[in-house]
Formats: C-alpha cells, sequence, structure tokens
C-alpha cells in the first residue's frame, strides 16, 4: 500500500466534490415544467356574460396557481390516498361550481337573479416540479324575462375575494343590443389560458360590471366572448403587482425522484445547498444591511457568523410556518398573506435595529475622552483606547472592535433578513410532501438555509475584514477622520433603509 498524506487526502476530496457537484447538474437539469405566469400563489378569474333576450349566460373560469391548487387538492382528495383521480374531480366539479355560484351576485334593475348551473368541470394542468394547476369551468344560465332597453344589468365577482391574481370580466350581446361600460367583448387572456406578456406584472382586476340594454345595436350584439383580443386602454383598473414566486428554472426534477437511493440522496442535498447559496446572491436578502451593521458596531469574524446563522434560522423556520399555512391552515389564512406580512414586520426591525445603533453611536460620541477637544487615541498593540499625545503614535476615534455589537440586536437584523421565506424553498418542501417524503423535505428546507447561511457568512467576514484593513491604512488625519465617521453614517443607513423598506412594504411593492 501506498501512504496516503494531507495533501492527497485534499485532492481526493476535491475531486469527489467537483464529481458530486457534476452528477447534481446532470442529474438536476430541470424538465419541461412550466411555472404559472402570474406566480405561484395566485387565484385568476374569468368571467363570460353573454346577454340573450331571454336569458344571460355566465362562463366562469377559475385558473389555480401551484401553491392553492395543493391546497386545493388536498380537499378534494377524499379518500386522503394522496391523488386526485378523475371521478374524485368529476365529483367534486358541480360542488366547487356551486359554491362558486354563491360568490357571484347577478342582479337585473337591482333584483337578484339565481344561476342555474348547467356544466361543470375540474382539470389539472402540469405545474412546476411536478406539482399541478387547477382549472374549474362552470357554465350558469340566469332566465330572465324579455329585455326591454334600459334594463340596467349588474355582475360581481366575490370569489377568493381576498386573493391575489388576475381578475378579468367580458360582456357581449347576442340578439340583444347591450351597452357594456366599456367593458370588452373578448378575452385578452383567451380565457385564462394566455395571459399577455405585458400585463402580467399589472394584472387586469376587474371585478365588477354593469352594463344597460339598448335599443340600437351597438356592434357587439354578435360578438361573443373569447377570442383573445387586446382590451381597450380604459376598460378597468389594474391591481398591484403579484409576487413572481420561482419559475422552472429553479426547482431541478431531482427533487421528484422515485426512490431515495444514496445517489439521489447526496445530489438532491448538494443540489438544495446550491440553491440556498444562489438564492442568498440574489437581491433583497439583507447584504447591504449587514455590511453596515457590522461597520457600524465594530463586528468581530463571530459576529459576522452569527450573523449569517441567523439569517439561515429565521429563514428556515419562516419556510416552515409557510408550509404550515399552506398544508393545514387554508381555510384559515391565505398563504400569500404571510409573504405579505413579513415584509413588514421585517422593515420595522431593520428601522428598530438602526435607531438603536443611532442612538447608541451618538451616546457613545458623547461620553468618549475625546468629547471636549482631546483626542482619544489607540496603540497598534492594544484594542483599549487611551489618552495620549500625537507624537508619533497613531490615534484612532474608533471603540474597540466588537464592543458596540448587541446580540439581540444582531439577532433581530437576522430575523429580518431571512424572515421573507423562499418560494423556492417552500416548492421543495411541498414536492417532498408530494412524494411522500415529508421529513427529507425538512432537510432539504434546512440544508438549503445552511447555504444561504454560509454565503452571507461569507459576505460578512469578508466586510470584517476589509473594514480592520482600512482601519490599519487610515494613518492620514483626514483618513481617519472618515474612518471615525463610518459608524454614525452606517447607523444612518440601517435606520434610512429600515424607514425606507417598512413605506415600501406597506405599499405592498416589492422590497429592494
Amino acid at each position: 500500500m501506498f501512504p496516503v498524506g494531507p495533501r492527497a487526502l485534499n485532492v481526493m476530496g476535491r475531486r469527489l466534490l467537483l464529481a458530486a457537484a457534476a452528477a447534481g447538474l446532470l442529474l438536476a437539469a430541470p424538465g419541461a415544467a412550466h411555472a404559472h405566469p402570474l406566480g405561484n400563489f395566485t387565484i385568476n378569474h374569468y368571467a363570460g356574460l353573454t346577454v340573450t333576450p331571454g336569458a344571460i349566460e355566465l362562463d366562469v373560469v377559475i385558473d389555480m396557481a401551484e401553491i392553492p391548487t395543493f391546497q386545493e387538492r388536498l380537499r378534494i382528495d377524499a379518500d386522503e390516498d394522496g391523488h386526485v383521480a378523475d371521478a374524485e374531480a368529476a365529483a367534486a366539479a358541480p360542488d366547487e361550481c356551486a359554491t362558486l355560484a354563491g360568490e357571484l351576485d347577478l342582479r337585473i334593475d337591482g333584483r337578484p337573479v339565481g344561476l342555474e348551473a348547467r356544466g361543470a368541470s375540474i382539470s389539472f394542468p402540469s405545474g412546476l416540479g411536478g406539482l399541478s394547476t387547477l382549472r374549474l369551468e362552470c357554465a350558469f344560465l340566469a332566465p330572465v324575462p324579455a329585455l326591454a332597453a334600459g334594463t340596467r344589468i349588474e355582475f360581481r365577482d366575490d370569489s377568493h375575494d381576498e386573493r391575489i391574481g388576475w381578475r378579468e370580466i367580458v360582456a357581449a350581446g347576442r340578439g340583444v343590443a347591450v351597452d357594456t361600460g366599456g367593458l370588452p367583448s373578448s378575452s385578452a387572456s383567451s380565457r385564462l389560458a394566455e395571459y399577455p406578456e405585458d400585463m402580467v406584472a399589472r394584472p387586469l382586476d376587474v371585478r365588477s360590471a354593469t352594463m344597460t340594454v339598448t335599443s340600437e345595436p351597438d356592434g357587439a350584439a354578435d360578438a361573443p366572448p373569447g377570442a383573445a383580443v387586446a382590451p381597450p386602454v380604459d376598460q378597468g383598473a389594474t391591481g398591484g403587482a403579484v409576487p413572481g414566486g420561482v419559475s422552472a428554472a429553479e426547482l431541478p426534477d431531482i427533487f421528484r425522484s422515485e426512490g431515495l437511493s444514496p445517489l439521489v440522496l447526496i445530489v438532491s442535498l448538494v443540489t438544495a445547498l446550491g440553491l440556498g447559496a444562489a438564492h442568498a446572491l440574489t437581491p433583497g436578502h439583507g447584504k447591504t444591511l449587514m455590511a453596515a451593521y457590522l461597520v457600524g458596531t465594530r463586528g468581530r469574524p463571530l459576529h459576522a457568523v452569527g450573523l449569517g446563522l441567523a439569517v439561515s434560522i429565521a429563514h428556515t423556520i419562516g419556510i416552515l410556518a409557510l408550509a404550515a399555512v399552506v398544508v393545514g391552515g387554508q381555510g384559515l389564512l391565505p398563504a400569500e398573506a404571510v409573504n405579505r406580512v413579513a415584509p413588514v414586520v421585517a422593515a420595522v426591525a431593520i428601522a428598530a435595529v438602526g435607531f438603536w445603533m443611532l442612538v447608541g453611536e451618538l451616546g457613545r460620541r458623547r461620553r468618549r475622552p475625546g468629547a471636549r477637544g482631546d483626542h482619544a487615541h489607540v496603540d497598534e498593540g492594544t484594542d483599549e483606547p487611551h489618552e495620549h499625545s500625537h507624537g508619533g503614535i497613531r490615534h484612532s476615534h474608533l471603540p474597540p472592535a466588537g464592543s458596540t455589537v448587541s446580540w439581540r440586536s444582531l439577532g433581530a437584523l437576522g430575523l429580518a433578513g431571512g424572515l421573507n421565506p423562499s418560494t423556492s424553498a417552500l416548492f421543495i418542501l411541498l414536492v417532498s410532501i408530494d412524494v411522500g417524503r415529508p421529513a427529507f423535505g425538512f432537510v432539504l428546507v434546512a440544508v438549503f438555509g445552511l447555504g444561504m447561511a454560509l454565503v452571507m457568512t461569507g459576505v460578512g467576514l469578508a466586510i470584517v475584514l476589509a473594514r480592520d484593513r482600512v482601519d490599519r491604512l487610515a494613518s492620514r488625519p483626514s483618513l481617519d477622520r472618515l474612518t471615525n465617521l463610518a459608524p454614525l453614517g452606517a447607523a444612518a443607513l440601517v435606520l434610512a433603509l429600515g424607514v425606507y423598506l417598512t413605506a415600501q412594504a406597506l405599499a405592498g411593492a416589492p422590497a429592494l
């Protein structure tokens, strides 16, 4: 046998790691999955009204993205075997349409009109990561007496009122001339089959319609709803931006692999780690705030590690809480509500930390020995500030490293940085639950968080090392004064970002 030294072991370890990464790239290549274009949390609505001489025909389509579909499948799965059979879907469709009818309000001259069910179907188009979307189609008929000129028709869709998504209403007359009040006679989305790319960021939000029967043809009498034609620009208000969620490229198929062989286990873990690391590199994960905090509080490497771990722990807890809402609390709280509340809580926490930093730094400046004109100095051989003349000794107005860090504020900032849950991590957990491996899903979410922690810790350590190097180079009085102002500027920056992010979160805009 040949002796194996540490150098050879290191080479072997690197080769094994490269081999595992290569296998991960091969096995983790995404398939032909398609994420919902309006985001994974959305419930989207289409209602087409056709007014005829003796009835109003109502065609309603509900298109649910992957996460609300996951919740609906749990409810529709009558035998709780984890699979919605065709018979279960067919049996559920009439009940779903009946429930929907109770949330649709149709009135003639202010009087409610009952809806008669004429058709119902449920289908499950494929979605991201092997999960599905849901398409519910309901046909209703409302018999009405002969509609005289001037008859007022009102319609409102209150279904899933608290959920985000596209809401579209079209209207036309057949054998009756109708003034639709500006509503289009054809669908911009082909009945939720093809969403216009230029309207995805700010989708239609048309929830009600008011029409009037006229005695003169208005050009829409023979135009049935349906064909995809761009609506007029003034046809209704648009809603706020919807969360984009996760795309097909972000969720490899490895997490749905049948069986859990050693290779699949290793590649799944490596892939989750890599996805978490990549996720931490995207905007919006507090790296600017981490830099400002570590500079402003004179944090040490230990604090950088603690901040990275705090972000990871908070993120993992957030994912598990969101998954609990999706799986067990769908009737109590919409899953996207967590995504709306979390940025507000995180932003307020950031503002609070910034305020604490600013108050602490101002107090330190009032208390320091050089506050009345004397200079506080630090010898290169010690971290303790002391009174000293300028006779050749490098002076500094900074406190010793780590002296102003509070583990409480560090934990609060870590909570704020990791509180916004990643939809990618949520999908990994939901896919694992869907294939019958919930415990492994929890492990993958934790590994995803570990990948985030590694990146955040690396960023923090780089910041601390760079700051220490700047401190050592700050020998000129002008640069030393600038370094002295760094903690105060960092505290003000954290506070300003916290206030800005709070305003963004309260307004419902995506956080930076």
